[in-house]
């Protein structure tokens, strides 16, 4: 992207105009003569401002300042006129001489050489508008240099894309074909191709893939620019809105309409290529839950040698057998994370999608992937104990148990979970709601009468139904323990004689604590 833009020194350079630069270009802005020119115009008017563009090269023969105080005259006129010019962003000023007079005004040029303004001097022989024509034949160039460009650059992004590694290939030609650095990320914001090796330093690679992961996080489609260590980078997510497959990032390229054009075209064929990719995925989790389904029959014979193909050996025994649910959102691209990982380390991961969510085993001395998943996509995730692949069915049981006890963005241990016992299953909504339902009877009274039913009924039982240590606990005479006792039995209707009776009330004291 290096094509010349129409300039003042490329007008100068024109042997046909014979153009004199009167300025000395030391002196002048670094790019006073190679700022690009929108157009060329003349004006004869003391201030020609109200009828001026940007970035415009200004013509004169003169007449206005003979009209003011003669054309040599005051050097303040000159520089309100230069100033006036600057101001506007006239990007040059051309005094047409053998008009009105022979030579510049010395006053005119020291009031563009004090403000930075290039001057030049067109001759009588050069009419003002060759300037013009030439600088419009400079843009017709260029624009037809670009389009001629941009053409060229898609039909060779375009058989890129058919080679072997399409994506890869594209990448690199985009890069080699806009000067610039370029990266694809997939859809988690980890980057997956990028061109030409090694990436950009001094912390860009770094912003870039946070900024990446922010945008894709979003889900939703868009385009955006940033500075990083003082350079540009333009970013433009690929697929749709709530189904982002991934994330183009260009550094270093000031990208006009015919680059923006050549970037919109390798964004739709990598669309393309990921939401292909997206179908190819769904054949995968379908024949991936098929074999899960074999996992949890406790045998792996059908499930080895259909990995052992595809993904490379199911990981070594013991494994951790693990059930994750993720929100609906990150859900595709937790499945494209687990799949890059997979890719990544053959033989230590496998994950297929059950009933009850992704089905995720890994080595169990593997202590990194699965907090590290939950931690990614927010996932609620319940860990089983490490196991043989024979009873697989079993640790699946395991990480179900423990999901249930799980937190969003954290793993719980099924180790954890069976550490408070049996009871501690009952620490859920379901188990709460009918612990309250069986010891509301009791609680009720309670609260009507002012009795302390509950109270004593839990410390009977702690006791071992023992009336005369459940009184001394409770600071109260044995006979009243015994009244209470069969008021409660009374208001539940059972015999707390009898121990299934008194180990159901014990189950909903525990669940309702």
């Amino acid at each position: 992207m290096t094509d010349p833009q129409p300039t003042l020194r490329a007008l100068l350079a024109r042997r046909d105009l014979d153009l004199r630069l009167a300025s000395d270009e030391a002196a002048l802005p670094a790019d006073a003569l190679d700022a690009p020119l929108r157009w060329v115009h003349s004006s004869d008017l003391a201030d020609p401002t109200p009828f001026l563009a940007d970035d415009l090269l200004l013509l004169t023969t003169g007449t206005q300042f003979a009209s003011l105080s003669g054309i040599d005259g005051d050097s303040v006129e000159y520089s309100a006129y230069v100033a006036r010019l600057r101001t506007r962003g006239v990007r040059g000023l051309g005094f047409g001489t053998e008009v009105v007079r022979d030579g510049i005004p010395p006053a005119l040029a020291e009031a563009c050489r004090d403000q930075g303004m290039p001057l030049f001097e067109v001759p009588y022989r050069t009419p003002f508008i060759a300037l013009a024509r030439a600088n419009a034949e400079a843009i017709a160039a260029q624009a037809y240099a670009r389009r001629t460009w941009a053409l060229a650059a898609q039909r060779a992004i375009s058989l890129a894309a058919l080679r072997p590694d399409g994506l890869g290939a594209t990448v690199a030609e985009l890069a080699r074909q806009l000067g610039a650095w370029v990266g694809l990320y997939d859809a988690t914001g980890r980057p997956t191709h990028a061109a030409p090796h090694p990436s950009p330093d001094g912390g860009i690679a770094e912003a870039l893939a946070a900024e990446a992961g922010a945008v894709l996080r979003r889900g939703a489609r868009a385009a955006s620019t940033l500075e990083v260590a003082g350079h540009r980078a333009t970013l433009q997510t690929l697929g749709r809105g709530g189904h982002l497959r991934g994330l183009l990032a260009i550094v270093g390229a000031e990208l006009d309409l015919e680059g923006r054009s050549v970037v919109t075209s390798v964004i739709a064929m990598a669309g393309l290529a990921l939401e292909q990719n997206v179908g190819l995925g769904r054949a995968r989790t379908a024949l991936r839950a098929g074999l899960l389904h074999a996992l949890l029959s406790d045998d792996p014979t059908l499930a080895r040698r259909v990995s052992r193909e595809l993904w490379g050996p199911l990981p070594a025994a013991p494994v951790t057998v693990a059930v994750a649910t993720v929100p609906s959102t990150r859900s595709a691209a937790a499945v494209d994370w687990l799949e890059l990982r997979a890719g990544e380390r053959r033989g230590g991961l496998f994950f297929g999608r059950g009933g009850d969510g992704l089905v995720v085993v890994v080595p169990a001395s593997d202590a990194e992937t699965l907090p590290t998943f939950a931690d990614l996509f927010d996932a609620t995730v319940g860990a089983a104990d490490p196991a043989d692949y024979a009873v697989f069915s079993r640790a699946h049981e395991q990480a179900l148990t423990a999901l249930r006890r799980a937190t969003p963005g954290t793993v719980a241990r099924f180790a954890d979970a069976a550490a408070g016992g049996v009871l501690a299953g009952l620490d859920s909504p379901a188990g709460r709601a009918l612990a309250d339902a069986r010891l509301r009877p009791l609680r009720d009274h309670d609260a009507a009468h002012g009795t302390a039913l509950v109270e004593t009924v839990r410390t009977w039982l702690s006791h071992d139904a023992r009336i005369d240590e459940a009184a001394r606990a409770l600071g109260i005479h044995r006979h009243t323990v015994r009244a209470r006792i069969a008021q409660a039995q009374q208001l539940l209707g059972v015999d707390l004689s009898a121990f299934p009776a008194r180990a159901e009330l014990w189950a909903a004291l525990v669940a309702a604590a």
